[in-house]
């Protein structure tokens, strides 16, 4: 047995609450901005079977929600987001999975043979041409070489 208060959407509507009003166990009056929302969107009607209107009251309360929020894509504005949202997700995923299988690979591989390190430190004569880069001043200029922009 419910309270005397009207429920939520009876007030809403300003009509009689009646005792097996079909909106009171969905919009109890101690939540009237609950079926406000829902006729804002929907209107009212109570053409559903008893046994799915709970399911249908949360349903709606949600979808007006959303239209409220994103009036032009309402709920499928957030199922979008979600879905590409899982997608970037799994492509992580499927990055991270690849990594690991490229580290167990390596790991699971013969290392080369243990070379042992050689001290070139003291023998500084001993090191590659390359390694020694000149100075600018000792840059030889090829007056042949012209430099040419993209942009003349």
């Amino acid at each position: 047995m419910r309270s005397c208060s009207p429920c939520a959407a009876c007030k809403l509507l300003r009509r009689r609450c009646a005792e097996d009003c079909i909106f009171a166990p969905y919009f109890p009056s101690q939540d009237p901005h609950r079926f406000a929302i829902v006729h804002k969107v929907f209107g009212a009607s109570n053409e559903l079977p008893v046994d799915h209107r709970g399911d249908a009251a949360s349903s709606m309360v949600y979808e007006a929600n959303a239209r409220v929020r994103d009036p032009v894509y309402g709920c499928a504005g957030a199922i979008s987001y979600l879905q590409n949202q899982v997608s970037q997700l799994q492509m992580q995923l499927t990055v991270a999975q690849t990594e690991l299988l490229r580290i167990k690979v390596q790991q699971d591989s013969p290392s080369p043979p243990y070379l042992a390190p050689t001290n070139n430190f003291n023998n500084i004569v001993s090191q590659p041409e390359y390694l020694n880069f000149p100075s600018s001043t000792n840059v030889i200029q090829d007056p042949s070489l012209k430099t040419e922009s993209f942009w003349t």
